[in-house]
């Protein structure tokens, strides 16, 4: 079987080439305004208005923060992959997620696990305290627990809940101008000055000052997921043997192409882990059959000779948090990884 890279999704090409580009300014920065995008795309700010209205209700977008956690001291990510031997009760764990800081994103998945978790803390000791303890609050399902730390993202983050930007070791005024902004990443200063009880000037340079300190990577947008197009997960484990960097290079072309100004962008995610499994993937595809054939057969193929274990499941209800589905310039994010010698 030829699996060909460069299909379109039917899903983006029934938006039109405004709306798309329209997705793609406020994916690379939501804090665009409608002036900025009538200027560039050539029509009335007016115009832009009505469609951006239409596309935030059709799409259930959030405006989110994309955050340095490196630089926030949040040292600990880790993706969790969960089988349950017994039938779970997922409000009951939705519930015992809400009440901890440490989990971030959680979806129950349908395949070879039955749930993923995105995870982070500000001490390694939180986290090793929150993996044990949640351990045993979930035995009664004879869980199988199997954790690998976030070692690198190539592609995408996952959005942070407040409660752990809450626990941030930084000045108090740009935590709390942190957490209404991922509540609202478009809101303007005026607004976050009325929220936070501040005078314009004192939000205006409280603002700057936070931009400067390197904590926000980007203002974003998040998309609800959609139950007319397939998020397949696949998480890898492999044993490197000789021409990894070329069979590596084969998996890259995969994770960089994409239809031109995508609504929603093929990969949301792409990173490399160390522990139960090497490597984790999001991939947004217009049906079941279509993921598989293009994403999972692809990456077993290109890995073959790295003796690959693929797994593979569809993410059927995000519990906690939110995905990071967006629409972006795949090329021109992929963070190919600098620390392995071969690759500089």
């Amino acid at each position: 079987m030829r699996i060909d890279y460069e299909f379109k999704s039917a899903f983006n090409e029934q938006y039109s080439f405004v709306a798309r580009r329209i997705l793609r300014m406020l994916s690379e920065n939501s804090r665009i305004t409608t002036s900025e995008m009538a200027g560039q795309l050539k029509i009335s700010r007016q115009a832009i208005a009505k469609r951006l209205r239409k596309l935030e209700n059709d799409l259930g977008i959030s405006y989110v923060l994309e955050l340095n956690e490196d630089k926030l001291g949040l040292s600990n990510p880790h993706i969790i992959f969960v089988k349950f031997g017994a039938k779970p009760d997922y409000e009951k764990i939705r519930a015992l997620f809400l009440r901890s800081t440490v989990p971030q994103v959680a979806a129950r998945i349908s395949g070879k696990y039955d749930m993923f978790i995105y995870a982070n803390s500000t001490s390694r000791d939180e986290y090793v305290h929150w993996d044990k303890s949640t351990q045993i609050l979930l035995s009664e399902y004879k869980t199988l627990w199997q954790p690998s730390e976030l070692a690198h993202r190539q592609l995408g983050f996952f959005p942070l809940r407040n409660e752990l930007i809450e626990k941030l070791d930084i000045p108090p005024k740009h935590k709390e101008m942190i957490k209404i902004l991922n509540e609202n990443s478009r809101s303007s200063v005026q607004k976050v000055a009325a929220a936070l009880g501040m005078h314009f000037n004192t939000a205006e340079y409280n603002f700057k000052k936070l931009l400067k300190m390197g904590y926000i990577r980007r203002f974003t947008l998040t998309m609800k997921q959609r139950n007319d197009l397939t998020f397949m997960s696949i998480f890898g484990k492999y044993i490197i043997s000789g021409d990894f960097e070329n069979d590596a290079a084969i998996e890259r072309k995969a994770l960089m192409s994409d239809d031109d100004y995508s609504v929603i962008s093929r990969y949301i995610m792409s990173a490399q882990l160390v522990g139960s499994f090497d490597w984790f993937s999001i991939g947004v595809f217009d049906n079941r059959k279509t993921a598989y054939d293009n994403d999972v057969l692809y990456y077993r193929r290109s890995m073959k000779r790295q003796d690959v274990r693929a797994e593979y499941g569809t993410i059927e209800e995000v519990l906690l948090g939110k995905l990071p589905i967006r629409s972006w310039d795949a090329k021109k994010r992929y963070d190919v990884l600098r620390w392995i010698p071969s690759y500089r």
